[in-house]
C-alpha cells in the first residue's frame, strides 16, 4: 500500500503536472546524465539553453568523449563550477573506453563515474532504468521538510540521512522513475522556496509547515541558520482584579495558547513603558498606570530567539479596545495553556504575588 503522500503527489502529476523540459520522460541515459550534471549548480532556466548546445554539438557520448577539450569548455562557458565541466569530459572517455560506449545500467555502477553522488546516480538509474531509488535534491528536501516538518538542518550528516530514509519510504516502487520525476517538479511549481503555492497544494492538509506556519522556516541549514529575533512585550492589564488574557489564533509559534495583551516589537523598546504610543492608543483617555516591569526572558525555539517582558499596567475602566481579550481570574490560569516564557514568569513566586 502506497503512502497517502506518495498516492497524492502521483495524482497530481497525473492531472495536473504540465511542467514540460527537453529532457522529461528521457530514457537515454546519456541525455539525462548530461541535463543533470548540467543542472548542478544552475538554475533550470539557465541550463536548458546549455543543454540544448550541448546535444547538439555531441548528440551521443562518443561524440563527447572524443572532442577536444576545448571545445567542450568553451561550449560551457558561463556555466561556472568548471569541476562538472572536467568530471563530464573524464566520465564520458570512461564510459567509452571501460563500458564500450554503454551507459553503466545500475545504481551502484553509475555512482562510481566521476562527478556523479547518490542524487545523480539515483536520477539516471530511475529515469533510464527504472531503478528503485529516491532522488533526494533541493526541491525534494524542501518537499520533504515542509511536510513533515523537518528542523534538522538538511546539510548535516543526521538530516542528509532522515531526508533519504524518508524519501525512500516515499518512493513508488512501481514507477520510480515518475515519481522521482513528479515530486521534484512539485518542489519546483508548487512547493516553491518562495511564495509557494499552498492553495493549490494537494498535501495541504497533512502538511506541518502549512499548519503550524513554518513554511518560511523550513528546510534549515545549519551552516545559514539565521535565528530570527523577536522582542514580545506583555502587558498585564490588571481591572478589578482580573486580567485580559486571549487565545493565540494566527498562525504562527504557538498557535492556541494563551497570553497576555501582546505589543511585538522587531527592536527592544527604548521609552518609558508609561509613553509607549502602543499603549497610549489602547487607553485612549482613560487613565492607567505601569505598576511592574519584570526582568528580560528568553525562549530559544528552532528558527526564531524570542525576547520577552512582562509590564503590569493597572486602569480604573475596562479597555474597550480589547476585543479579542478575555477577564480572567488567577483561578483560570492553572487551567490555560501558555507559551513557556509566559509559565517561566508565572512560575516565579513572586510574580502572581504582583499581579494581584
Amino acid at each position: 500500500m502506497k503512502p497517502i503522500f506518495t498516492e497524492k503527489l502521483m495524482a497530481w502529476n497525473k492531472a495536473k503536472n504540465d511542467r514540460s523540459m527537453p529532457w522529461k520522460g528521457e530514457k537515454n541515459p546519456y541525455k539525462i546524465w548530461l541535463s543533470e550534471i548540467i543542472l548542478q549548480q544552475t538554475r533550470v532556466e539557465q541550463g536548458l539553453a546549455y543543454y540544448q548546445k550541448f546535444i547538439k554539438a555531441f548528440p551521443t557520448i562518443q561524440q563527447l568523449a572524443k572532442a577536444p577539450e576545448q571545445k567542450v569548455f568553451k561550449l560551457w562557458e558561463g556555466l561556472g563550477y568548471y569541476t562538472r565541466c572536467r568530471n563530464l569530459i573524464a566520465t564520458a572517455q570512461i564510459v567509452v573506453n571501460d563500458y564500450k560506449g554503454i551507459f553503466p545500467n545500475t545504481y551502484d555502477e553509475i555512482k562510481k563515474l566521476k562527478g556523479i553522488g547518490p542524487y545523480t546516480a539515483a536520477a539516471i538509474a530511475s529515469f533510464a532504468f527504472n531503478e528503485p531509488h529516491a532522488v533526494v535534491d533541493g526541491n525534494v528536501q524542501r518537499v520533504i521538510a515542509r511536510y513533515f516538518g523537518i528542523s534538522t538542518p538538511i546539510d548535516t550528516t543526521a538530516g542528509k540521512k532522515m531526508y533519504q530514509e524518508l524519501a525512500t519510504a516515499l518512493l513508488d516502487y512501481d514507477e520510480p522513475g515518475k515519481y522521482n520525476q513528479a515530486i521534484m517538479d512539485f518542489g519546483a511549481v508548487i512547493c516553491k522556496p518562495q511564495n509557494p503555492l499552498c492553495g493549490e497544494c494537494p498535501q495541504q492538509a497533512d502538511c506541518e509547515a502549512f499548519k503550524h506556519n513554518l513554511i518560511k522556516q523550513l528546510p534549515v541549514k545549519e551552516k545559514s541558520l539565521a535565528k530570527k529575533e523577536r522582542w514580545f512585550y506583555y502587558f498585564i492589564i490588571q481591572y478589578e482584579d482580573k486580567v485580559y488574557v486571549r487565545q493565540r489564533s494566527e498562525k504562527d509559534i504557538w498557535q492556541d495558547l494563551h497570553e497576555f495583551v501582546l505589543f511585538e516589537s522587531a527592536t527592544p523598546v527604548q521609552t518609558m513603558f508609561q509613553d509607549l504610543p502602543y499603549l497610549k492608543k489602547l487607553f485612549g483617555k482613560h487613565s492607567y498606570s505601569v505598576s511592574h516591569i519584570s526582568k528580560v526572558y528568553h525562549q530559544q525555539l528552532t528558527h526564531q530567539l524570542i525576547h520577552g517582558q512582562f509590564i503590569t499596567v493597572t486602569t480604573l475602566k475596562p479597555v474597550t479596545a480589547l476585543k479579542d481579550y478575555l477577564l480572567t481570574d488567577k483561578k483560570q490560569f492553572k487551567r490555560l495553556a501558555f507559551p513557556r516564557i509566559i509559565n517561566t514568569f508565572l512560575d516565579e513566586k513572586t510574580s502572581l504575588a504582583q499581579l494581584f
